[in-house]
């Protein structure tokens, strides 16, 4: 996973990352509220025997500091400060390793007798450190205590610390959140960034194209031509353009998806404006012949197309409609025959595309799905390349993988990817491309009608003339 992958996760699970962060903080912050306040504090006393000529040894010290755990030691000082018996008393000590110098440190949610035990701790061990020093107790000696820095009431409790609570719990939330974050990316059973494209193949993403507000405007192009989401299917066309370049310049690609509603014809109608935008002359094609949608798309008749002119009924002049004035031509589907698969690799189809290449500069070819049919196999054979439609949120891994493995079996090898309904669509043009038209734009937009130039004319070929092979693909 490259870093860009990381950052594109983050971006996309961000929801859960600030979730997560929050529930680990307000949990802290909640427990802490409820946690008993702890004070702490500290009495430095000074051990010496009652008379000279005689030392208190280190080992003396350190048996004095565990004898601060003791009864010998916590029951005196619980009757002096009149706690009751059993009470629990936090005290601890910290030696000096060059004098004789102890320092005492008692904790309490009281912070007053936390420095009453402080204080009371020193002249109470005093008084038995003389039996538990075995030079001092054979010569009869006592242990005197003299408080060098006495404890005091303490302001503010040691325990719970809010702060590093918050900052603790602020790492942890963080840490939870990255990996569920990342849990989920990798259990995700659907394409939702560019990574996962990545992850599964090593064709490029031509176009990265926007989920739509309006969706009432389904013909961007035509509808919004000064639009970010026309300028992405401008580049999805320039970019086609140039593999069209490296697969042998043939100007035609069918497009497909791994499965049905995936958003291949609106994407097939736009990218075929948006090439017809360029100048050329552009021959948008339904191959779909089990659901065809592309006349229903755009608004035109779509009861003889295709399968009209492979049985012979009529020609592409006569079919073709042009798509108002511009240099897009749209040929739909025609009837629904009951055999689309044969007649999709026969060979009168093979010689109609060659036709189509002929008359007009660039072919888009709208096809049936990768995964139920076989249809876009056979219609790959007449083009320069497949473009493979992936929704965003919607197409799901395992179904691509299957699509693409499928296509690797028969050898091919797609052009590339557009990433359908991308949420917010790269924002780095919002500045110079605006939704709003321009004068020419707007002149140009009210030219485009839905109407046709020409209106498809039924047939007009008797259909004893179409050829016998060509009657032959239509029966069951």
């Amino acid at each position: 996973m490259q870093f860009r992958d990381f950052l594109d996760i983050l971006r996309k699970r961000w929801l859960l990352i600030v979730a997560a962060v929050v529930l680990v903080v307000a949990s802290t912050v909640g427990y802490t509220l409820t946690m008993t306040p702890v004070y702490e504090a500290s009495a430095r006393i000074f051990l010496a025997p009652s008379t000279t000529g005689y030392l208190i040894t280190q080992q003396d010290l350190n048996t004095y500091a565990e004898l601060l755990g003791s009864q010998v030691v916590q029951d005196p000082i619980r009757e002096e400060l009149g706690l009751d018996a059993g009470a629990p008393i936090d005290v601890s000590a910290t030696i000096s390793k060059d004098s004789n110098l102890i320092t005492i440190t008692a904790r309490s949610s009281d912070p007053q007798l936390a420095a009453d035990i402080a204080n009371a701790a020193g002249p109470e061990l005093a008084k038995v450190g003389g039996d538990f020093s075995p030079l001092l107790s054979s010569a009869g000696q006592e242990v005197e205590s003299t408080a060098i820095t006495p404890a005091t009431r303490p302001g503010e409790p040691v325990s719970p610390n809010m702060v590093n609570n918050v900052a603790l719990a602020l790492l942890a939330g963080l840490a939870l959140g990255l990996g569920l974050a990342l849990l989920r990316h990798f259990l995700d059973t659907k394409v939702r960034i560019e990574s996962d494209l990545r992850a599964i193949s090593d064709r490029p993403i031509l176009g990265s194209l926007r989920r739509l507000k309006d969706t009432t405007s389904r013909l961007i192009v035509q509808a919004r031509p000064q639009s970010i989401a026309a300028e992405e299917f401008r580049r999805l066309r320039t970019n086609l353009q140039f593999v069209d370049v490296t697969t042998g310049g043939q100007h035609s690609f069918v497009v497909t998806s791994a499965m049905p509603g995936e958003g291949k014809t609106l994407t097939a109608v736009n990218l075929a404006m948006a090439t017809a935008d360029s100048g050329a002359r552009v021959l948008l094609v339904d191959a779909d012949l089990r659901h065809p949608s592309v006349a229903n798309t755009m608004g035109i008749e779509g009861s003889v197309g295709l399968t009209t002119l492979l049985l012979g009924r009529a020609t592409i002049n006569d079919l073709a409609q042009q798509w108002g004035n511009t240099t897009l031509y749209v040929l739909p589907a025609g009837e629904i025959p009951p055999n689309p698969s044969e007649l999709l690799g026969s060979v009168p189809m093979e010689v109609l595309f060659n036709e189509f290449l002929r008359v007009y500069d660039f072919v888009i070819v709208d096809s049936p799905p990768v995964i139920p049919v076989i249809d876009p196999v056979l219609v790959n054979r007449l083009v320069g390349g497949m473009l493979l439609v992936v929704t965003v949120d919607k197409t799901k891994k395992r179904d691509l993988a299957h699509a693409l493995k499928s296509l690797e079996t028969v050898d091919i090898r797609i052009a590339g990817f557009a990433l359908n309904m991308v949420k917010g669509g790269d924002s780095y043009y919002g500045g110079y491309y605006g939704y709003g038209q321009s004068a020419e734009g707007s002149a140009t937009r009210s030219r485009r009608k839905k109407k046709t130039t020409r209106k498809p004319r039924k047939a007009e070929i008797p259909v004893q003339h179409a050829t016998d092979q060509q009657k032959s693909l239509l029966k069951p």
